[in-house]
């Protein structure tokens, strides 16, 4: 059923968003990884989900799961919640455990749909996670407008490593530049 969705989801990216991907040799075929794109819509994670061949979990605001058709549709597709407004421990270690497994993860540094553009908060948690788990980040800039028959273009970049910050975890601003510096990679990505 996922890959039946994910394939619909492909011919409607392509023909009704006209949809143009760079970059996608830059997220490995298999390990763990963290993808971080900025957040434009509700569909720019079905956008990358539906255009990779791995199977991409995707960590979403919690009110998105309202049981019925969503919530099995989270469930299908490895969109699992977090809470916004306090760290949630089970979101951590989810995600820890899905990147223990070897799997992609995708996470919002925004935290929010157009966040920067809102002046909102940029999110630490991607690049904790990264420090935490060893993991490299995959930065994505996504521009359009995700209107029918507009086009939309997605940079890839390269992996960035943050394994060697171990012992600058708990220092949060300089955890908050790495943050700051990723959203600067992510943004000039999107601008190419």
């Amino acid at each position: 059923m996922r890959v039946f969705i994910k394939s619909i989801f492909w011919l409607i990216s392509v023909f009704m968003y006209r949809i143009k991907i760079y970059g996608k040799e830059n997220i490995p075929k298999e390990g763990a990884v963290l993808i971080c794109p900025n957040h434009v819509h509700g569909l720019d994670s079905a956008v990358i989900i539906a255009h990779s061949k791995r199977k991409i979990n995707v960590l979403a605001k919690a009110e998105l799961f309202t049981g019925g058709i969503r919530e099995w549709f989270a469930d299908l597709f490895g969109i699992f919640p977090i809470k916004q407004d306090a760290a949630d421990i089970d979101a951590i270690k989810t995600s820890l455990r899905i990147l223990k497994n070897g799997e992609p993860l995708m996470i919002f540094p925004e935290g929010t749909r157009n966040g920067m553009a809102k002046g909102a908060p940029l999110k630490n948690g991607p690049i904790i996670l990264a420090i935490k788990s060893g993991t490299p980040i995959i930065p994505v800039g996504i521009k359009g407008t995700f209107k029918f028959w507009s086009k939309i273009v997605i940079h890839i970049g390269e992996p960035i490593d943050y394994s060697q910050y171990k012992d600058k975890l708990k220092d949060k601003e300089f955890v908050s530049n790495l943050t700051k510096e990723l959203m600067d990679e992510v943004v000039r990505l999107r601008d190419l």
